[in-house]
């Protein structure tokens, strides 16, 4: 059986990983391995100090060590499965299930530092504030070169925003799951060293669980953030911006009306569409739609 060329053309796969898919798993790697490092040193200081915000802080690194090993594998995951039959649009949207899964888990860390620290607040414990403040500015520092490896490829765009020249800006759950992550712990490690501080200098003992409980309240919020957006492309949500934008460039000449139209995510930075059209012709609509570089795969039905 032979095709000829005009239908081999036609031919297309299903890959919808993004652009910066290797280089950002890559980095999360990097960032899995400094964690795992500074998680066990933080936590035998927290324990051998007896520094709740310092203890808080590396249980929150741990678990974050464990929700950094499931985005490197979602990456790596995404890659071998990438060509495969299995998909019907890739697996482009693995990285959005391992940042919703992230997400969980953040919220769950949130929780126990609360829960502990409210404990400590009622009942206060002497805590070694020099030591462990020494430990709490090394796990610092150890977030911030995270957070520079993961923030270089991090997208704070929307997810509908191309430029004038056309060229689209990625949203990767993935690794912003990962990115949030590391901060979430930069912010911890801050509230520690500062509680440490307080309670070393002013003899604040109650800063140390104080502030452990403002850090949950935060990670708590960035949790449902992640959620919310990783929940809405896992549904299928309809990106109402690239809709209206459909919509406009092909009903504007006047001779064509949308009657069903579907717009969703795929990928990091593509998106497939549907578009059941009356009047015009398929060659015209799929010209009209063609500046909209977000849609990466397209199926129009003429009616």
């Amino acid at each position: 059986m032979s095709f000829d060329t005009e239908t081999e053309a036609l031919v297309h796969d299903h890959i919808f990983l993004g652009k910066r898919h290797d280089q950002n798993a890559r980095r999360t790697l990097w960032v899995v391995a400094l964690t795992a490092v500074m998680m066990v040193g933080e936590i035998a200081a927290g324990i051998a100090f007896n520094s709740m915000a310092l203890l808080a802080d590396g249980f929150h690194m741990a678990t974050h060590a464990g929700a950094l090993g499931i985005a490197a594998i979602a990456y790596a995951y995404a890659k071998r499965h990438s060509t495969s039959g299995r998909y019907s649009f890739g697996t482009g949207k693995v990285g959005d299930l391992a940042g919703f899964a992230s997400a969980l888990v953040l919220g769950i860390v949130a929780l126990g530092i609360a829960y502990e620290s409210t404990i400590r607040l009622v009942n206060p414990s002497p805590v070694e504030f020099g030591e462990a403040t020494i430990i709490a500015v090394i796990g610092l520092g150890v977030n911030i070169v995270s957070a520079l490896l993961l923030g270089h490829g991090h997208d704070h765009s929307h997810d509908h925003d191309h430029d004038h020249h056309g060229h689209v800006h990625e949203k990767d759950n993935n690794l912003r799951s990962a990115y949030l992550h590391v901060v979430a712990d930069a912010l911890t490690s801050v509230l520690a060293i500062a509680a440490l501080l307080g309670g070393r200098y002013l003899g604040w003992v109650w800063l140390d669980p104080a502030m452990g409980v403002v850090g949950a309240i935060v990670i708590a919020v960035w949790a449902w953030s992640l959620m919310r957006d990783t929940g809405k492309v896992l549904l299928d949500a309809t990106d109402s911006a690239l809709e209206t934008e459909i919509r406009t460039l092909v009903e504007a000449p006047g001779d064509a009306k949308i009657i069903d139209l579907h717009v969703w995510r795929v990928g990091p930075g593509a998106h497939s569409a549907i578009i059941s059209v009356v009047g015009a012709t398929r060659e015209a609509i799929c010209a009209r739609v063609k500046p909209v570089h977000e849609i990466e795969h397209l199926t129009v039905e003429i009616r």
